[in-house]
C-alpha cells in the first residue's frame, strides 16, 4: 500500500474508530466478548461477501461465518496484537488510503473531467513559437514581454509569422514547416500548452504561455469534431540522409509497390519484405490504433483522409515514402470509459491539486482551522535576533512552543509545524516568514484531515464499515498466521504426530522414486560430486544436506530432493524406472546427473514425502481447535430481533 505522512493525531483512530454512535438506523446487532457489532457492519460485509461467491449464501449461513470471523478478531485483541508497533504502522497506512477519496471535491474533480473530454472531442490544429525560458526571473520577464509585444505585432499585421518562427522559435522540429505541430493529441503535451491551444479561437494567436519547458504563443489554424481512431499499416522507403539518386531510386520503388498492391498483393507480406521501418516491418507494417496527432503531420493527415479498407498514394514525409493501409476506424470512447484514463492524465500534473485544495478549503472552514500569525510573530522574533534563518535557527524552531495553529478549540506549536519545514538558509526574513506559514499551513490541513476522519467514524457509515474491514482483517491475518498457518508449517512434532495418525489418509496408488537428483555443470563435476556424497552418505543429515554441497561446488552443482511415480518426471523415469536417458535441451538443462540416497517406496514414510497434504490438513485440524476454544473463551450475544430484521 501506499504510505503516506500522517500526524501523530492519528493515533488516536484506533480507539475512536469503533466507538461508532448507536443510532435507530444502526443498531446493535450482536455483541463479541462485550463488544458492539452494528448491522450496518454486518449488512455490509454480508453483501460485499457474497458478490464474490459463485453461490450466494443466506443470511444464516453467513452468520455462524461471521461470528467466527468476529472471534478471532476478539482473541487477537486479548493477545493485543491491536497495539504493536507494526499493526498501529499499517492499520495508520490504510486508514490514509481510505480516506483519500474523501479528501477530494468531488465537483471540482468532474469538471475536471469534463474539461478534458471536451479536448478529446475536438481536435485542434496549431502551430507555435517557443523561447526557452532564462536562468534569472529579470529574463524571464524580459522573454515573456519580447513575447507579448511579438503577439501583438503579429495581430496587427506589423510582423510575419513565418519570419518570427524562422528568427526566433527554439523547436527545430517545427521551424521549417513554419511552427506547425499539426492536430494536438489531449494528455500529449503540458496541461498549460494543451488548455491555451484549446481555449483560443480558430484564426487567433494565444497569450504567452509557460508550458514548464518553454514560453510559446500559439496559433490555432483549425478545429474539427474528434476523429477517432484509426488501425492501420504502412510501409516505409527511406529518403532522410539519402543521396539524391538514393531517393529518386526510392520514389520509384514506392510507385512500383503501390501498383503491385493495387493488383492485390497481401500488404502484410509486402511490408515485411520491403518496409524499412524497423519498429512495424516485422508485424507486417502494423501501428495499431491512433488518434489524430500521434503520428507526424503529413502521416497524420493521409491516414485520416482514406476510407476504411482502402490505400493511400505513396506521399513523402522527413523520414520517406510512405503507402498507409487504413484497416479499421473506431469513434470516440465515451466519458464513462474514459474517465479512469482522464483521471490518470489530471492526477499527473497541476490539475491534480485542484480538487484536494478545493476540498482542503471546505474542511478548514468546517474544522475552523486557522494560523495563528501571533504565533508566527513570536517564531520570527528567533529569527530576526539572529539576522537570518540557519541551521541554528532551525534547531531553535524545532523545540519552539509557540502555537501557529487551532483547529477546532485544539492549538499546535511550531515544534509540531518543524517537521514541514525545508532545509532553509535565508537572510531575506520575508522568505522565512512565508516558509513558516506554509510548515503550518502544512500542519493544519494535516489536522483538518485527522479532524474530519474522526468524525467520518460516526457520521460516514460507509467509510467507517471500510476502516472496520481492514483492520480486523490486519488482526485476522497475524493471529490466523499465529494460531493456525505458521504454526502448521513449523511445528515438527505437531506434523510428525499428525501424520502417525492419520497415515491411512496419504495412500499412494503406485510406488515412487523418493531421494535426491544432484545435477552437475559437466562430467568432471559430477563425478567428484559422486565422491563427495559417498563420504557424507555414513553422517547424511538431510537439514544440511543441500547447503553442505552447494558449499563445496557453489554454482556447479544443482540439487533438488523428488519424489515420483512413473510417468510424473522423465529424468526419474530414466534413473529408477528403466526409461529413456531425456534429451530434450529445452526441458534438461543441465545433462549430467545422477541419483543420491534414491529408492522406490511403496507408501510414503514420513511427513516429508506428502508435505503439502499433510500441512494443508494438520492447518484445518488447527483451525478446528481454535474455534473450538474460542466459542467456549468468548462470548457471543445475538439480538434476535435486529437479526430479524436483517433477514
Amino acid at each position: 500500500m501506499k504510505k503516506l505522512l500522517i500526524s501523530t493525531g492519528a493515533i488516536a483512530l484506533g480507539a475512536i474508530a469503533f466507538a461508532a454512535t448507536e443510532a435507530a438506523n444502526d443498531p446493535v446487532l450482536m455483541t463479541v466478548n462485550g463488544k458492539k457489532v452494528h448491522k450496518s457492519e454486518f449488512e455490509y460485509l454480508y453483501h460485499k461477501n457474497n458478490q464474490q461467491q459463485q453461490q450466494p449464501q443466506t443470511i444464516d449461513e453467513y452468520l455462524k461465518m461471521f461470528i467466527d470471523y468476529k472471534l478471532k478478531v476478539a482473541d487477537a485483541e486479548t493477545a493485543k496484537l491491536d497495539t504493536t508497533k507494526q499493526f498501529r504502522e499499517e492499520f495508520k497506512s490504510s486508514c490514509d488510503e481510505l480516506a483519500q477519496p474523501y479528501m477530494i471535491d468531488s465537483l471540482a474533480l468532474n469538471e475536471l473531467v469534463e474539461e478534458a473530454y471536451g479536448h478529446v472531442r475536438e481536435n485542434v490544429n496549431v502551430s507555435h513559437i517557443m523561447v526557452y525560458p532564462g536562468p534569472t526571473e529579470e529574463l524571464n520577464d524580459s522573454v515573456m514581454n519580447a513575447l507579448k509585444d511579438m503577439r501583438t505585432r503579429l495581430l496587427n499585421g506589423t510582423a510575419d509569422w513565418k519570419e518570427m518562427v524562422e528568427k526566433y522559435t527554439v523547436d527545430r522540429g517545427t521551424r521549417d514547416r513554419e511552427g506547425l505541430m499539426g492536430w494536438l493529441t489531449p494528455g500529449a503535451f503540458p496541461w498549460p500548452f494543451e488548455k491555451a491551444a484549446y481555449e483560443t479561437p480558430k484564426g487567433q494567436i494565444s497569450p504567452v504561455i509557460n508550458s514548464g519547458f518553454g514560453y510559446h504563443l500559439i496559433r490555432v489554424n483549425d478545429r474539427r469534431p474528434a476523429a477517432g481512431e484509426v488501425k492501420a499499416s504502412h510501409i516505409l522507403l527511406l529518403t532522410a540522409n539519402k543521396s539524391p539518386e538514393e531517393q529518386a531510386a526510392a520514389k520509384v520503388k514506392i510507385d512500383s509497390l503501390y501498383q503491385v498492391l493495387k493488383n492485390g498483393a497481401d500488404f502484410a507480406e509486402t511490408a515485411k519484405k520491403y518496409s524499412e521501418d524497423p519498429g512495424s516491418a516485422g508485424r507486417g507494417g502494423d501501428l495499431g490504433w491512433f488518434g489524430p496527432g500521434r503520428m507526424v503531420a503529413p502521416f497524420d493527415s493521409a491516414a485520416f483522409a482514406i476510407a476504411d479498407g482502402t490505400l493511400s498514394t505513396p506521399f513523402q514525409t522527413n523520414f520517406g515514402w510512405h503507402i498507409i493501409n487504413r484497416e479499421s476506424s473506431r469513434p470516440v470512447a465515451s466519458i464513462a470509459e474514459m474517465r479512469q484514463e482522464l483521471i490518470n492524465q489530471i492526477n499527473s500534473d497541476q490539475r491534480g491539486r485542484i480538487p484536494y485544495e478545493r476540498r482542503m478549503q471546505q474542511l478548514v472552514q468546517q474544522h475552523s482551522g486557522k494560523i495563528l500569525d501571533s504565533g508566527i510573530d513570536r517564531v520570527m522574533e528567533i529569527v530576526r535576533k539572529a539576522g537570518a534563518y540557519d541551521t541554528a535557527v532551525a534547531k531553535a524552531v524545532a523545540v519552539c512552543q509557540a502555537e501557529v495553529v487551532q483547529v477546532g478549540k485544539n492549538k499546535f506549536t511550531m515544534a509540531e509545524a518543524a517537521k514541514y519545514m525545508p532545509v532553509l538558509t535565508t537572510t531575506d526574513l520575508d522568505y522565512a516568514r512565508n516558509s513558516l506559514k506554509n510548515a503550518a499551513k502544512s500542519l493544519m490541513e494535516q489536522e483538518v484531515i485527522e479532524a474530519e476522519r474522526a468524525q467520518m467514524i460516526n457520521s460516514n457509515p460507509e467509510y467507517r464499515n471500510l476502516v472496520n474491514e481492514y483492520r480486523d482483517g490486519i488482526l485476522l491475518f497475524d493471529i490466523s498466521n499465529r494460531k493456525v498457518w505458521d504454526k502448521a508449517s513449523k511445528d515438527k512434532n505437531g506434523l510428525d504426530n499428525y501424520f502417525a495418525a492419520h497415515r491411512n489418509d496419504y495412500k499412494w496408488t503406485a510406488p515412487k522414486f523418493k531421494g535426491y537428483i544432484v545435477f552437475a555443470k559437466n562430467d568432471s563435476v559430477m563425478q567428484l560430486a559422486k565422491t563427495y556424497c559417498d563420504q557424507m552418505d555414513a553422517n547424511f543429515n538431510p537439514d544440511t544436506f543441500v547447503s553442505q554441497i552447494k558449499d563445496r561446488f557453489g554454482k556447479d552443482i544443482r540439487v533438488e530432493r523428488v519424489i515420483a511415480a512413473q510417468g510424473e518426471n522423465p529424468i526419474t523415469d530414466f534413473l529408477a524406472f528403466g526409461g529413456p536417458k531425456p534429451n530434450d535441451p529445452k526441458k534438461i538443462r543441465w545433462n549430467d546427473y545422477f541419483a543420491f540416497r534414491g529408492k522406490i517406496i511403496e507408501q510414503p514414510e514420513e511427513v516429508a514425502d506428502v508435505r503439502g497434504a499433510v500441512i494443508t490438513d494438520y492447518q484445518s485440524y488447527l483451525e478446528k481447535q481454535w474455534l473450538e476454544y474460542l466459542h467456549k473463551r468468548y462470548k457471543v450475544k445475538v439480538n434476535e430481533k435486529v437479526l430479524k430484521t436483517v433477514r
